[in-house]
């Protein structure tokens, strides 16, 4: 089976209903993420097939969990999941930031050739980045801990907008929020073809609705 044929199914198995130059833009950034890995090591995953199922896939199961419409991809690296959410939410914003100008030259040309307006990309680290309007949504997958990534984006998130933390199992994490902070929701996740626990972890300021 293709991987375009590995893609339509997993989107099917999570529910979700993407139309086909959706799809077809999906598999364009993958095809330049296998491209430009070669010289900027973006990911350790070589295999195409396991690249759709560890990376879009894997970025796709947060789709029904999400909220707001203006959102930050904290230490974006190859774009994931940012540069996936705003493939197929091309009516939100995505600011994408990492430390690594390798990273984000390769995001900012995949935003180029993939024609999306709906993205803005930065490369500085995250305690010193700020912003005029602040974030609905913060999102990161393996950027740090979780009481890390809360700790030094706080300053970022609008009042009542909340931390989207993609892990594997994150229950050790989650002794170590913030007091001020609440763990409003712990999202199972079944990524199709992925063989890992996967989950979403949604945290707010005490007192956000």
């Amino acid at each position: 089976m293709s991987i375009s044929n590995d893609l339509a199914q997993g989107i099917a198995e999570l529910g979700l209903e993407i139309g086909n130059d959706t799809q077809q833009k999906l598999m364009d950034y993958l095809a330049l993420l296998v491209k430009w890995n070669k010289v900027y090591n973006l990911t350790a995953i070589r295999d195409h097939k396991q690249m759709v199922s560890n990376h879009l896939l894997d970025s796709l199961a947060v789709v029904p969990h999400l909220w707001g419409n203006c959102w930050l991809d904290v230490g974006c690296g190859g774009g994931l999941p940012g540069l996936v959410l705003a493939i197929v939410h091309p009516e939100w914003s995505f600011t994408m930031l990492d430390s690594n100008s390798k990273k984000t030259g390769f995001v900012q040309q995949a935003v180029i050739e993939l024609g999306l307006k709906n993205v803005r990309v930065c490369c500085a680290r995250v305690e010193d980045f700020t912003v005029e309007e602040k974030f609905d949504g913060i999102i990161s997958r393996a950027f740090s801990e979780l009481a890390d990534f809360i700790n030094i984006t706080r300053h970022l998130l609008a009042e009542q907008g909340a931390w989207a933390a993609m892990k594997g199992l994150p229950e050790q994490e989650l002794l170590n929020v913030p007091q001020d902070c609440v763990v409003e929701q712990v999202i199972t996740l079944n990524v199709p073809g992925l063989d890992a626990a996967r989950s979403l972890v949604v945290a707010r300021r005490k007192g956000a609705v």
